[in-house]
C-alpha cells in the first residue's frame, strides 16, 4: 500500500513553502494511520497508550511513499492472545530465524485501508499545517515582547481595536493601552508597543500598547542616531500617553550634550518623535547621581530655585520656586511634578519661595511706625 512518490513530492514541497520539518508531519501522519488501523481492525486492542506494548506499528518511506504495516507478535511455546502472540512453529513458517521471547513482525498488505489512509493524511496534514502555522507564528512574535513593530488599524471589536501586523497575524489595542483623544481609522498605518503574547488553540493572542514608556523609548532609539550607537543612554522614561512624557539621558561621551542631541536642530528629531505620538510633549532632560539635582532636573520647564531632603522621610524633597514658576512646576492637574516624582522616584513638595527684597523706612524703623498706627 502507498501513498506514492507524487504524494511525497507534494509534501516536501509543502513543508518547505511553509517552514515546516517534513519529518515531523510524516511521524504524525504514522501515528494517525495507526490509531485509524487499529481502530478498523483491533478495536478492542491496545495501541500502547494504556502502557501495554503495541501490536502493530506503521511506517512511511519518504523515499517511495509506501506504507508498511507490521502487526507485532511474540513468540511463545502456548498461545494465549492471539492478537499480541504466536506460537513457534507458526513463527517459524513466517521467519526461520525466529525464536521464544522474541518479537515477530508480520508484514499485512489490508486492501481495503488504503480509502482510510488517504482521508486520515488529509486530515492529519491540515490539522498538522495549522498546528505548525501557529506554533511558528508564536516563536515569530513571542521574542518580539518589549519591541516596537508596525500595524494597521483594522477594526473595532467591542472594547477593543483589532490591529493587522502581517496578512496572517493580528493583534488587539485594548482601552487603557489607547492614548486619551487620539483616533484609530480602519487603514492607518502606526507603530505599536508589543504589551504581551499568549499562546492559545486559536493562535498567539498579541497585545499591543500605544502608551507604554517603551514605545517612546524605541520611537527615540529610532530617531536618534547617538542613542542607536550608545553615545547616549537613556535611563528612565515615564509617560501620560499623548498628553506628557519626561525622558532622563546621560551620555558616555563628554563631549555631546544628550539633550541637544536628542532634540536636534530646530527640534527637529524630538518634534518627529512626538507627532508619532499624537504630538505629546516630551521633557529631555539630564540624569544625575545626585537625586536633589535629578528632582531639579525633572521638573523641567520649571526653574528650580533649590531642593532639600526632607528630613526623617526616606526619598522625599521639597522644591522651592519662585510664585511665577509655581503653577509651570506643579503642572496642569499636577502632572509636571506627578511625571517629575514618577521618573526620579521620589516624592517631591513643591514650596513657594517669596523673593528676596530689599528693606524698606517700614521695616527699618518698624515700632515707629507701629506706634503711630496705634495712635
Amino acid at each position: 500500500m502507498r501513498l506514492g512518490r507524487e504524494f511525497i513530492e507534494a509534501l516536501d514541497t509543502l513543508a518547505e513553502e511553509r517552514g515546516l520539518d517534513v519529518n515531523v508531519i510524516i511521524s504524525t501522519l504514522e501515528a494517525a494511520l495507526l490509531s485509524a488501523y487499529n481502530r478498523k481492525y483491533h478495536p478492542n486492542s491496545s495501541s500502547g497508550s494504556s502502557g501495554e506494548k503495541a501490536t502493530t506499528e506503521i511506517r512511511i518511506d519518504h523515499d517511495t511513499g509506501d506504507i508498511i504495516v507490521n502487526e507485532l507478535r511474540k513468540v511463545v511455546e502456548e498461545l494465549q492472545d492471539p492478537e499480541k502472540e504466536i506460537t513457534l512453529d507458526d513463527a517459524l513458517a513466517i521467519d526461520r530465524t525466529a525464536e521464544l521471547g522474541s518479537t515477530l513482525r508480520i508484514e499485512r498488505d489490508p486492501t481495503d485501508f488504503g480509502r482510510i489512509a488517504a482521508q486520515t493524511a488529509r486530515q492529519v496534514i491540515t490539522q498538522r499545517l495549522r498546528d505548525e502555522e501557529r506554533r511558528v507564528m508564536y516563536s515569530s512574535f513571542a521574542d518580539k515582547v518589549g519591541d516596537m513593530v508596525s500595524g494597521t488599524v483594522f477594526k473595532m471589536d467591542g472594547d477593543q481595536i483589532i490591529i493587522h501586523l502581517s496578512d496572517k497575524t493580528d493583534a488587539t489595542l485594548p482601552r487603557r493601552e489607547r492614548i486619551q483623544g487620539e483616533k484609530y481609522l480602519p487603514g492607518t498605518v502606526m507603530k505599536f508597543y508589543v504589551l504581551e503574547v499568549k499562546n492559545n488553540v486559536r493562535g498567539p493572542r498579541i497585545t499591543v500598547s500605544r502608551t507604554h514608556p517603551g514605545l517612546l523609548k524605541k520611537l527615540m532609539e529610532l530617531e536618534i542616531p547617538e542613542i542607536q550607537q550608545g553615545t547616549i543612554e537613556i535611563k528612565n522614561v515615564v509617560r501620560d500617553g499623548g498628553m506628557r512624557a519626561k525622558v532622563s539621558l546621560v551620555t558616555l561621551d563628554p563631549e555631546v550634550d544628550p539633550v541637544g542631541a536628542c532634540v536636534g536642530n530646530g527640534g527637529a528629531r524630538i518634534k518627529a518623535v512626538s507627532a508619532a505620538l499624537r504630538n505629546e510633549k516630551i521633557d529631555v532632560i539630564v540624569y544625575s547621581n545626585d537625586p536633589l539635582v535629578y528632582i531639579r532636573n525633572a521638573l523641567s520647564p520649571a526653574q528650580i530655585a533649590r531642593v532639600e531632603p526632607v528630613l526623617d522621610h526616606e526619598k522625599e524633597a521639597v522644591a522651592y520656586v519662585y510664585p511665577d514658576q509655581l503653577s509651570l512646576a506643579i503642572g496642569k492637574a499636577g502632572q509636571n511634578v506627578r511625571l517629575a516624582a514618577k521618573l526620579t522616584g521620589w516624592k517631591v513638595n513643591i514650596t513657594t519661595l517669596e523673593p528676596e527684597r530689599m528693606p524698606t523706612l517700614k521695616d527699618i524703623f518698624h515700632d515707629v511706625f507701629s506706634e503711630d498706627e496705634k495712635h
